[in-house]
């Protein structure tokens, strides 16, 4: 579990990150983008909710359900970034230190939720 420890800390510094971005983007004078904004803002913090809610799940089945969820999050979390860069809202640094960071994530939720699946069908 020490790797899901990992994960739960670097989601939850994620979506600070995220945060961060997010009220920086709807109150810069020139900016004040909602929208993309906002699917930014819900993506991005999913990732870290459904990491902490697999901490303590109902079974195998649940933990593999919202890692994986988390992982889908955490890609749809890369669509809007490169969205808001490619758009001009968001500086091409920022987004490519999010995208790097986003991009950590999905290769530990990959290999988290693969472990699962194989611990899973070793177990039948």
């Amino acid at each position: 579990m020490e790797s899901d420890t990992d994960i739960s800390a670097i989601t939850y510094d994620f979506s600070k990150k995220i945060v961060l971005t997010y009220k920086r983007l709807t109150q810069e004078t020139l900016c004040k983008e909602y929208v993309l904004s906002k699917q930014l803002l819900r993506s991005g913090t999913s990732i870290g909710a459904n990491v902490e809610e697999a901490q303590h799940p109902q079974s195998t089945a649940d933990f593999i359900s919202k890692m994986s969820i988390a992982l889908k999050e955490a890609r749809e979390t890369q669509y809007w970034i490169r969205l808001l860069r490619d758009t001009d809202y968001l500086p091409k640094t920022e987004a490519d230190s999010l995208l790097n960071d986003c991009q950590s994530i999905l290769y530990i939720l990959i290999a988290i939720v693969n472990t699962a699946n194989k611990n899973k069908a070793k177990a039948k």
